[in-house]
């Protein structure tokens, strides 16, 4: 019979992977910083909300089972509306 984990081995792996996430949210966030200037190179406008619903629904998409719709979207509207904010304050320095 294997032995389950412990507590602290658990929250060891949890904090190692809020790490890989954090890691994948500044890495996501230097492209949209990317796309701001490009958007800005062409006078595009930085909100795209039929962008932001393809994103959405292509993620919910992609999501095993138990993670249902509802917890993507919400993780996905706050990550989106975090980066277009940052997208917002770059326009407004440049």
């Amino acid at each position: 019979m294997t032995e389950s984990p412990d507590l602290e081995t658990l929250r060891s792996a949890i904090d190692d992977v809020d790490a890989e996430i954090l890691s994948l949210v500044a890495k996501r966030i230097g492209l949209v910083l990317q796309v701001a200037d490009c958007k800005r190179s062409r006078d595009l406008p930085i909100y795209d909300p039929s962008r932001e619903r393809a994103v959405i629904e292509r993620l919910i998409g992609l999501a095993p089972e138990y993670l249902d719709a509802q917890l993507v979207r919400r993780i996905f509207e706050r990550i989106i509306d975090e980066s277009r904010r940052i997208e917002q304050h770059k326009a407004s320095k440049a």
